[in-house]
């Protein structure tokens, strides 16, 4: 746990010395992350930095070298496929795409979840309540019966994150929330992930190339640099930093 003035957060999410290598090419060297109970954490790199590494071995999709990876009092290289699979109930994933079914409505996409994942919900006979629900927190209940090719990319951006939240995660994984949305919409989406963390109280973990996005949304931030977290702290923080490996980030 930390101490943040007289409030203790809880740890729910530790990387430690994460190294993952492909032949000569050192990706990660010993990476280092900490994320705790309902904060927004982003994660910024350059393309090719690690970040893509970094997350897939943290929902288990890729093996590392080395190190240990802990989310939500597990450790997650020491889980089989089916204790892998209820840990992943637990954390959201939104994708830099969106990632919606195209032969889908946007009912279905968000029904689609909920008959995976039986464990947790049982067998629900009428899904609409919980699929309302969740349309409203992102402020798109009139979309319910319509098809993604008949959604602007914001909209997709906000029924994809209707999609995760209706498993009720405890960390949400953005990628690129804001990727090749219009300013306006990025804003909107920005406000969106902040209203969402303090209504359903989610630790998020935001990778992100937007500095505007970083500034507005994170709490803290940690640059990936060399495969290492090069440097942390708050926005702020950071963007005072000298050392221009650092202010490489925000020129």
């Amino acid at each position: 746990m930390t101490n943040t003035g007289n409030i203790q957060k809880k740890s729910i999410l530790k990387i430690k010395d994460l190294r993952k290598s492909f032949g000569d090419n050192h990706v990660l060297n010993g990476f280092n992350l900490e994320l705790f109970e309902g904060e927004n954490l982003v994660i910024m790199g350059k393309s090719g930095s690690g970040k893509s590494v970094m997350i897939k071995c943290l929902v288990g999709l890729m093996e590392p070298d080395s190190g240990s990876i802990h989310v939500l009092g597990k450790n997650l290289l020491n889980l089989n496929q089916l204790e892998l699979d209820a840990l992943r109930i637990n954390i959201g994933f939104l994708f830099q795409g969106s990632a919606l079914y195209d032969s889908m409505t946007v009912r279905e996409n968000l029904e689609f979840p909920l008959r995976r994942h039986k464990n947790k919900f049982g067998n629900l006979k009428d899904t609409t309540p919980l699929v309302e629900e969740t349309l409203k927190s992102v402020g798109l209940l009139k979309a319910i019966d319509l098809m993604p090719s008949e959604l602007s990319g914001g909209m997709k951006r906000r029924i994809a994150l209707a999609r995760t939240l209706i498993l009720k995660p405890k960390i949400i994984l953005y990628d690129e929330p804001t990727s090749g949305l219009d300013p306006i919409t990025s804003k909107e989406i920005i406000e969106l992930m902040r209203r969402v963390q303090k209504q359903y109280n989610t630790s998020s973990l935001i990778i992100t190339h937007d500095v505007d996005c970083a500034r507005v949304i994170s709490e803290r931030m940690i640059l990936l640099v060399d495969g290492v977290n090069y440097a942390e702290g708050t926005f702020k923080e950071l963007e005072a930093y000298k050392d221009e490996k650092v202010r490489a980030f925000f020129k």
